[in-house]
């Protein structure tokens, strides 16, 4: 490998704040935030919209979508054919 050309590959902490948890592992990405880890050093911190911990296909929870409620903004929004 050459020097110098690859990003710092080092632990990291993916934090899923739907589901309050957190993850410790490598990683390339870059961040400003960190968080104390549970062994008392200090990581950078990736916060992530969903994780395994929150997805409904690794959770068995499926969502409710509110496709009444779509179909009535759109007709409101565009108006109904009728």
């Amino acid at each position: 490998m050459k020097n110098g050309i690859h990003p710092e590959y080092r632990p990291v902490v993916f934090r899923d704040r739907s589901a309050d948890t957190a993850f410790l592992t490598r990683s390339t990405a870059v961040t400003k935030s960190t968080v104390t880890w549970e062994d008392g050093q200090e990581y950078p911190v990736v916060d992530v919209e969903i994780s395994s911990a929150s997805h409904p296909f690794w959770t068995g929870k499926a969502r409710s979508n509110d496709v009444e409620g779509r179909i009535a903004a759109f007709e409101r929004r565009y108006g109904s054919k009728k």
